[in-house]
């Protein structure tokens, strides 16, 4: 495993808020956009072919039927069913995959439109693992299953996709795929095409129950008593990382508007000395968070807004928890951190996202995995990491940025940080004063929930409009 540079960490203290981590293993290519020929077709058959069950058996294999290769990370493929009861819960499991059951997700969502034989469905994706079919090729078997929450029996004669009588597999028309976005095989219930942007997904699925922090951040300052009572804390404690002897300032965190919604700005300043250096943080009081998704909007800034420009700046978002003794198996760390001019060895901007398993302060000794991109991200950013049982997924802007390995899975509950600081000041030695910016529009985290960037959009887009500006439904560890 590769690493950057030493002086990564090189502070000692490793208090929850003097973390930020980085490093390691080459990143992932980007996805190939799909060809405007691509066409899928998918096959079914079931091994639970009784009317009632104990866990549906949907087994499933999606074929290429078009001349160009698929890339499977585009294909979704849905199997619609009727609900036991408006508030059962669902939780998919894949018992064996010829691609690897880790390269094969399912999410549960509700139709926008139901019908006497459906108003939930299963959505089958692809992570970028599972890799590509040529013309003409197949996925092979994928032997799924999904089941009540309280493993009641369920019904499946009444739903749309489930035909007890295919006992091997045929072309089902019944389920639905979508490549790259665009329905190219199979029927849904009416009303009920998967293309529709507005098709919103079921807030209780799939496990754990789905609760959920989501933050707007709607505050008049810093010292709005809100903000504790919601869960946060301002940082106001010395230490690392960073400039030796730099302050972090709660005054610096401030509130404003940006596009209609309120926005959190943190506001990093230096004169080039470590005494003038100013870093902000806020944080999670709580270390409650482990399996689900995670979710921000971010603003990064590549200059300052006023003052001369190059300092070895870190903006980020990232979740984390304690390590209790050096290379201890149970910390663990994940981070969204942009560099708009370089360090850690790079010259220019670079956005790291990282999965941490342990370290060592000193000597420096890290196990971690990290993608990166070179290039700028000023401006406004969707921000997503998904951790389940098999791996953790990246994303900006909608895009898969990374996928990081199982060895990397948290072990404990982690707190919730947006911070920025300056890694050194070698970057500008002037002793002329400046600032930078780095804002936040939201943040929200869903337990034991793997949603898709675009269903971290409409959860977002519901609550705002509702208008709801925060709600805390994640229970304490």
């Amino acid at each position: 495993m590769s690493t950057r540079p030493l002086c990564r960490r090189t502070h000692a203290a490793l208090a929850l808020t003097a973390l930020l981590g980085g490093t390691a293993l080459a990143g992932l290519p980007a996805t190939t956009a799909a060809a405007a020929d691509g066409a899928v077709t998918v096959q079914y058959r079931t091994s639970a072919g009784g009317a009632t069950a104990d866990q549906s058996e949907p087994w499933l294999k999606v074929r290429n039927t078009g001349s160009t290769t698929v890339q499977l990370s585009q294909v979704k493929v849905r199997y619609y069913f009727k609900a036991d009861a408006p508030n059962a819960t669902y939780r998919f499991a894949c018992s064996w995959a010829v691609r690897g059951c880790s390269a094969v997700t399912g999410t549960f969502g509700t139709l926008a439109h139901p019908t006497a034989t459906a108003d939930r469905y299963l959505e089958i994706g692809f992570t970028p693992a599972a890799g590509s079919l040529a013309p003409g090729a197949d996925t092979g078997d994928m032997q799924l299953r999904f089941y009540q929450a309280n493993w009641q029996t369920l019904r499946q004669s009444d739903d749309y996709s489930f035909d007890g009588a295919r006992t091997s597999y045929a072309d089902w028309n019944k389920v639905t795929a979508q490549l790259a976005g665009t329905t190219v095989w199979g029927t849904a219930p009416e009303g009920n095409d998967p293309t529709d942007p507005t098709d919103p997904t079921d807030p209780t699925d799939p496990p754990g129950g789905g609760q959920t922090l989501f933050d707007d951040f709607d505050y008049t300052s810093h010292t709005d008593p809100a903000i504790s009572a919601h869960g946060w804390s301002v940082r106001s404690n010395s230490g690392g990382p960073g400039v030796p002897g730099a302050a972090w300032d709660p005054s610096k965190v401030t509130f404003s508007t940006s596009g209609g919604n309120s926005v959190m700005n943190l506001e990093t300043s230096t004169a080039g000395t470590g005494a003038s250096t100013v870093h902000t943080e806020v944080l999670t009081k709580s270390m409650k968070f482990r399996n689900g998704t995670y979710a921000a909007r971010v603003r990064f800034s590549d200059t300052p807004k006023y003052g001369p420009d190059g300092d070895r700046v870190v903006q980020t978002f990232f979740t984390i928890n304690d390590l209790k003794a050096p290379m201890a198996d149970d910390y663990a760390e994940y981070d969204f951190e942009y560099l708009p001019n370089g360090g850690w060895g790079e010259p220019s901007n670079i956005l790291y996202t990282t999965s941490w398993e342990t370290y060592n302060p000193d000597p420096w000794q890290a196990v971690n995995q990290h993608t990166e991109s070179r290039r700028s991200f000023a401006g406004w950013h969707d921000l997503v990491v998904t951790i389940d049982d098999s791996a953790i997924t990246y994303y900006v802007d909608g895009q898969h940025f990374g996928t990081h390995d199982a060895a990397y899975l948290p072990e404990r509950p982690m707190s919730i940080n947006f911070n920025q600081w300056l890694i050194d000041l070698q970057g500008q030695t002037s002793t002329a004063p400046r600032a930078y910016d780095q804002q936040v529009d939201y943040v929200l985290h869903v337990k034991d929930q793997v949603l898709t960037p675009a269903q971290v959009t409409a959860k977002i887009n519901a609550y705002r409009g509702a208008g709801t500006s925060f709600v805390d439904e994640v229970p304490a560890p």
